[in-house]
């Protein structure tokens, strides 16, 4: 359903009058280390909502599963960037109503009490293209963690900490941070040649990080769309002087000039894009995970108003044992 401007304009005001996390849960915070991994900040916090949130944990009724929709989408930013805040050392930034989602969450990562910060506008574009396009994907690992913790009646809160929990893991939400890795092994632009044959050669473990995809056989649409950000971010920040920017820019030249990856439909995808911006926006790598678990709230959020609001059952799902056949047993003292 594409709102009108009436409506449009009211789900905008739900959003940004919720951006503000309740003030006692900034004590949860400095529960946590110093060093505590963002994710692990995020996966508390989010859960932890439910204990000061009653009024929209019962999933029964229809205002409720609204209500607590609309504040998980809005205070998601607000809890990465606090998470960011948190472990660098800084004091937290509250959320402005005059602010867009994106420009929003960068100001709270970025800001500091002492100084005005003016989020630059093709800064604030691509990072609301990144969360567009990480919002959903199919039924993935951590949507369908969602899905199944829904299943068993969970409030929300709880059934988006899991989402968040799976998400966490590298083989699904830290493939971003694999590509900006490899680059820095890469390390120069003269080693490309190399490492490109390094990825054709199967007796190599090297692979190309940011390439390919396991549904998309041809270029990625969400790729595309990120490449332009891409671009417009690093011609603003200067590519020219970042060796590890120009190594990306160069390596995406020479693979998709090289009929190898056009045969094997080994393109760049989302990945590869969205860590190179992450990168060039200030974002540190630990908290690239984080990014991609704010933009999937909103997927996350639609499976589990979807499941919830037609008949469902808890989930179950089967296994075939092939463990050992039936063996003897043996008392203890005379094992």
């Amino acid at each position: 359903h594409l709102p009108n401007a009436t409506e449009l304009e009211e789900f905008e005001s739900l959003v940004t009058n919720h951006t503000m996390l309740h003030e006692q849960m900034v004590n949860f915070f400095r529960g946590f280390r110093r060093d505590a991994h963002p994710m692990a900040i995020m996966t508390g916090v989010v859960g932890a909502m439910s204990a000061f949130y009653h009024d929209s944990t019962d999933i029964t009724d229809q205002h409720q599963r609204e209500v607590a929709s609309i504040r998980l989408i809005a205070k998601m930013p607000t809890i990465a960037a606090m998470a960011y805040k948190y472990t660098v050392g800084q004091p937290f930034v509250y959320p402005r109503n005059d602010v867009d989602y994106a420009s929003n969450f960068l100001r709270m990562c970025f800001a500091v009490p002492a100084e005005d910060y003016e989020v630059n506008p093709i800064l604030s574009r691509a990072m609301d293209r990144i969360f567009t396009l990480h919002a959903d994907h199919e039924q993935n690992a951590s949507t369908s963690t969602v899905r199944l913790a829904s299943s068993s009646g969970a409030n929300p809160f709880a059934c988006i900490a899991a989402g968040i929990a799976c998400l966490w893991g590298p083989a699904h939400g830290g493939a971003n941070q694999a590509c900006l890795e490899m680059l820095n092994e890469i390390g120069s632009v003269d080693r490309i040649p190399e490492f490109i044959a390094r990825a054709k050669d199967k007796h190599d473990p090297f692979r190309l990080m940011g390439f390919g995809h396991r549904v998309y056989k041809n270029i990625e649409p969400r790729a595309t769309v990120l490449k332009e950000s891409a671009d417009e971010v690093l011609g603003l920040l200067g590519v020219e002087n970042n060796p590890l920017w120009q190594v990306a820019k160069e390596l995406e030249k020479a693979a998709l000039a090289d009929p190898y990856f056009a045969e094997k439909k080994l393109f760049p995808n989302v990945d590869f894009y969205s860590g190179i911006i992450l990168k060039a926006l200030g974002i540190p790598i630990e908290m690239f995970t984080a990014m991609f678990a704010t933009g999937r709230t909103v997927g996350w959020i639609s499976h589990w108003n979807e499941m919830i609001t037609n008949p469902y059952r808890i989930g179950r799902p089967r296994q075939l044992y092939t463990g050992a056949d039936s063996r003897d047993y043996v008392p203890l003292n005379k094992r």
